[in-house]
């Protein structure tokens, strides 16, 4: 397929995940469409060779496999690893906040958010929705997809010093305005739940008015990802951190899903907070899939030991008007190719096997790596690499693709390392058993 349609493809499914949930049920469709199997953590499993499968936990983090040949403990897997959720704001349980007449939503901020990037943007609303009723427990995505709330600035005649010394009070300062009090329907001031109920009979679901209503609802920016640039070198989107990895794990997943490798993608949610939960990193999602496909332990061990994770998130580009923030010699730039994080303290799980296989995975097909170490005076931000080697004991590195704004509203990466991506993902899939094998010299 041409590069600028898997761009297009990408911006169409940043357009439509604007949460872990519809990031998850997206890669879920993309899957069955091409004849993966959904499994039910609940259910007894019957497994088959040469087919692929899915597995979702919580809504918001999947796993997919293909069975290859099936013989796990001999040839290992190949996992590819990345995670759903980003940096966001959140709103609370008791959302109807009014102030000067101004009605807005509580909120509280979900990961290392950027938040001056979200003042001025039209945001929408979008997550998933649970509620009891008949005895049963309910969900359902949704999307406002309209622009519903702003956050607006202060007037610089109000504060002149915003441009050399603005601070940001996350409980004061970030609560988006919906409406004026003036507003009324049917003169009865429609709350946040009435506005969800409201909106849910739309879709043709019908909740009774004193139904409680359970949710995680976050706001995003409805400016749609673009490629900009003179020449469309760059893609500019909410959420590229770590929707990217996701995306092009699952379309190499899919291209390769009739090797006789066994393969798996694992993305999931909470990464962004440090992937403690039943869905997260940190759980035991991956493993007890693992055990359900070998019950032997020995078998599972001997598999893991064949294996490799690849821990795909976005790396740090060096910023042309920030130069100093980067050490000279590891400081990635956007469209010249994948980031190889490497960090002392195990911040990043790549280790001097894992780094040798995927450097020469890269050579031999004529894709570009260059290098990330954070400087020696900042701290290092970390992933779900180093939380998977130590859970599962699996060779793992950490890779990811140059991006500027990390964990701002609209962040930036470069087309053609998408490209890089897809094609490094592709061979890795393919991989034989033989070249993960490591050989000692006497």
């Amino acid at each position: 397929m041409q590069d600028h349609q898997i761009n297009n493809d990408l911006l169409a499914f940043l357009k439509t995940s604007p949460t872990p949930y519809h990031a998850t049920d997206n890669i879920k469709n993309m899957l069955i469409k091409q004849g993966f199997i959904v499994l039910h953590e609940t259910d007894s499993w019957i497994i088959k060779p040469n087919t692929g499968y899915i597995v979702i936990r919580h809504s918001s983090s999947i796993i997919a496999f293909t069975t290859g040949d099936m013989q796990f403990e001999k040839q290992g897997f190949r996992m590819i690893g990345a995670h759903t959720d980003s940096p966001c704001l959140k709103i609370r349980p008791h959302a109807d906040y009014i102030k000067n007449q101004a009605i807005q939503l509580g909120v509280e901020v979900y990961g290392g958010a950027l938040l001056s990037p979200w003042f001025d943007r039209d945001l929408s609303i979008a997550g998933q929705i649970t509620w009891h009723q008949n005895n049963q427990i309910y969900q359902t995505l949704i999307d406002f997809k309209e622009p519903i709330a702003i956050i607006p600035s202060l007037a610089i005649h109000l504060d002149s010093t915003q441009n050399h010394a603005r601070s940001i009070n996350p409980q004061q300062h970030i609560l988006p305005i919906l409406n004026t009090q003036s507003t009324h329907l049917n003169d009865t001031y429609l709350t946040f739940s009435d506005t969800i109920l409201f909106l849910l009979k739309e879709q043709a679901i019908n909740i009774p008015k004193n139904t409680q209503l359970a949710y995680d609802l976050s706001l995003y920016d409805t400016q749609p990802a673009a490629c900009i640039g003179l020449t469309q070198a760059f893609i500019a989107s909410a959420r590229l951190d770590n929707l990217v990895s996701c995306f092009i794990g699952t379309r190499a997943l899919l291209d390769t899903m009739h090797e006789s490798n066994p393969c798996l993608l694992a993305c999931y949610d909470h990464e962004e907070v440090g992937s403690v939960s039943a869905s997260g990193a940190q759980s035991p999602f991956l493993s007890q899939i693992l055990e359900r496909l070998l019950p032997d332990p020995q078998a599972k061990i001997q598999a893991i030991q064949r294996s490799l994770f690849i821990s795909s998130d976005n790396a740090h580009a060096i910023h042309p008007n920030f130069p100093e923030k980067h050490d000279a010699a590891h400081a990635p730039v956007i469209n010249q190719g994948l980031v190889i994080k490497i960090n002392a303290n195990q911040r990043y799980a790549t280790s001097p096997e894992s780094h040798a296989y995927f450097k020469n995975l890269c050579d031999t097909h004529d894709i570009p790596t260059q290098y990330f170490t954070a400087r020696a005076d900042q701290s290092c931000g970390s992933t779900i690499g180093p939380i998977t080697a130590a859970e599962l004991g699996i060779r793992t590195i950490d890779i990811g693709i140059p991006t500027y704004a990390m964990h701002s509203i609209r962040e930036i990466a470069g087309t053609h390392d998408i490209i890089y991506l897809l094609k490094a993902f592709h061979q890795f899939y393919k991989t034989p058993a033989t070249q993960l094998t490591l050989h000692t010299s006497s």
